[in-house]
């Protein structure tokens, strides 16, 4: 197994799974706890890694330069979100996935709770009332606002504070050490994943939603291929071939997992080794983007709307599309990177335009499988935007040096 790539591994892994659970059903998931304990060894570094480069990346850097990092960052994510949720509504109206559907009762799955929180709300929840219990209940926004802080007060203390950097700089390198080891099993616990998911669904609940899940599909794969793709040719400069081979790996086990949160170190470790990423900028963007970068989810709300609405004989107007657009662009922020948070969200899209809830008991028959393919968005996603921002700063990086060099000919 050595002499084989571990994109290969986690290919061979994923077809095998595939084979298992058709061929033994229900009964494979004697395996589960395979990916049940590799995805606890990926959230159990996911704190302490965030936390630890954060603080690195930051305190070596100026304030002004945090700044600009964080509004490229932010813009980027909010404008491609709502790219992917006007695809996700095109698909929508072009296939008609609600037109002709009829489910099982069986086949039916429970309608989740309606998040009731508040877009003001989550904007004040990031500033954590006890940063302690922010770390220990993996609350990412609140990690994240936290560690910023923290490495701005070490670059502003200078000197005094060089221990405290030196500290977290050296415990970042042994989590990224923790995460390679961990990687090395990717392919037993992509194994002990999917195949419980495909021995569980097979094809009866596939097929009557099939229309949706295709929807879902080819507007993940367009954006993926129009709007990631301009972005890494214009902003990162980097060939798409090479982008997607190196992103691979997360990509697949994002797909596997369902949780960008728990992809989040295969993602970092992809990003700075397969695409050169810097450890400054990849330390701040891949973070913040699995918390609210959302493109993937973005889609499913779009398609996932209009597929209750045509369920029920519903016509949407133009003021309906537009509140889709802006609610589910908004709602991606709040978004948590775990497996099904998409659902909960898409009862605030569809109680905002007035849709009927039931529609979202078919969703959730299927919703996992519509939750493997989002997500696979929503890592990638994170990634080019890393890509993207990288790029910009090295340019403006050289741009500077090659000014200061005039300059010193000059004088």
């Amino acid at each position: 197994m050595k002499k084989i790539g571990l994109l290969s591994q986690i290919f061979i892994a994923f077809v095998l799974a595939v084979i298992l659970g058709l061929i033994f059903g229900p009964s494979i998931s004697v395996i589960q706890p395979l990916g049940d304990l590799f995805l606890r060894l990926l959230q159990f570094i996911v704190v302490p890694l965030i936390f630890a480069t954060l603080i690195t990346a930051v305190s070596g850097t100026d304030i002004k330069t945090v700044g600009r990092i964080g509004t490229k960052t932010v813009s980027f994510y909010l404008f491609t979100t709502a790219i992917a949720i006007v695809i996700g509504l095109g698909i929508g109206f072009l296939m008609q996935p609600g037109v002709g559907v009829d489910m099982p009762s069986d086949m039916i799955g429970e309608i989740p709770d309606e998040e009731d929180q508040s877009v003001v709300d989550t904007f004040l929840n990031i500033v954590p009332e006890n940063p302690i219990e922010a770390l220990s209940e993996g609350e990412i926004l609140q990690i994240i606002f936290f560690a910023l802080f923290i490495g701005l007060g070490v670059g502003l203390v200078g000197e005094k504070a060089k221990i405290i950097n030196n500290f977290f700089d050296g415990f970042a390198d042994v989590m990224y050490k923790i995460t390679g080891l961990i990687i090395k099993v990717a392919p037993i616990g992509i194994l002990g994943l999917i195949a419980p998911v495909v021995g569980e669904y097979g094809l009866d609940i596939i097929l009557p939603l099939l229309k949706l899940i295709i929807a879902t599909l080819i507007a993940s794969i367009i954006h993926a291929g129009i709007t990631y793709t301009t972005a890494i040719r214009v902003f990162g400069k980097m060939s798409p071939i090479t982008f997607f081979k190196g992103i691979a790996p997360a990509a697949l086990f994002a797909f596997s997992s369902a949780s960008s949160a728990a992809t989040l170190p295969i993602t970092i470790e992809n990003t700075q080794k397969n695409l050169g990423v810097s450890e400054r900028v990849s330390s701040f963007v891949l973070p913040l983007g699995a918390t609210i970068n959302m493109d993937g989810t973005a889609i499913y709300q779009g398609v996932a709307a209009l597929f209750v609405a045509q369920l029920y004989g519903i016509s949407l107007g133009a003021t309906e599309i537009l509140s889709i657009v802006l609610i589910a662009t908004l709602a991606s922020i709040g978004t948590a990177g775990v497996p099904g948070a998409g659902l909960v969200m898409l009862t605030l899209v569809l109680t905002s335009i007035g849709l009927p809830l039931e529609g979202l008991a078919l969703v959730a028959g299927i919703d996992r499988i519509l939750d493997m393919i989002r997500c696979v968005d929503n890592v990638v996603g994170d990634a080019t935007c890393a890509v993207s921002i990288d790029g910009t700063e090295k340019r403006k990086s050289k741009r500077g040096q090659n000014e200061e060099n005039i300059a010193s000919e000059q004088a």
